[in-house]
């Protein structure tokens, strides 16, 4: 019989997938060039993405400093849907939470940011199947930071030994990990299906 009682999920490219590089294709059919613009911007300033997804700056200073400096006709509207249609389900993953959620309950921690949650993820149903959503830009932390992950762990109801948090990204995991979680690293569904039936847990 497993002890596990609890998952903690990772939300992009584990749950969903996401790519980048539709949101720059997206701003090229809107002006030439203007996708390579706001990428080098944004790579350029990329404590802005840090103050967004800490909650630090709020979504209208986010969009204003983008179109402050890119000279585009593009309004902060469709800056904001296009930051954020870049994500797909992972359908082989998500359909198996409610049988999950039968014997387990489940979290999710992200770094993740306001414009991405109103205008690209918040739109998926498998969110209804989460007994609480740990977002970084509601905590203030980002996954690495220890502080993310000790606010977790004094919300949940279950000592560190009853939970295994699952990621794809191997500095986050190894954080975990050095705290004491039991962890996967997300490499694929059929890899994860195997490790959580290692744990004892019916998948």
């Amino acid at each position: 019989m497993s002890k596990i009682k609890a998952l903690v999920f990772d939300l992009g490219n584990v749950l969903i997938f996401f790519d980048w590089n539709i949101a720059r294709d997206n701003l090229n059919k809107i002006e030439t060039g203007l996708g390579e613009k706001v990428t080098k911007f944004l790579k350029e300033k990329s404590n802005l993405i840090y103050l967004l997804e800490t909650g630090r700056i709020d979504e209208e200073t986010f969009l204003s400093e983008i179109k402050n400096n890119i000279n585009s006709r593009v309004s902060k509207e469709e800056l904001a849907k296009i930051f954020s249609d870049i994500f797909w389900e992972n359908e082989k993953l998500t359909k198996i939470l409610p049988k999950l959620q039968k014997n387990y309950k489940l979290y999710l921690l992200s770094n993740t940011n306001i414009i991405h949650r109103k205008f690209g993820w918040d739109k998926y149903d498998f969110l209804k199947y989460f007994d609480a959503l740990f977002l970084s830009y509601e905590i203030g932390f980002v996954k690495p930071e220890k502080e993310i992950f000790e606010f977790v762990e004094k919300k949940i109801p279950f000592s560190k030994e009853e939970f295994i948090y699952i990621d794809d990204v191997e500095d986050f995991v190894n954080k975990a990990n050095s705290l004491g979680w039991n962890v996967i690293r997300f490499t694929s569904n059929e890899e994860l299906f195997t490790q959580l039936k290692n744990y004892e847990l019916e998948v």
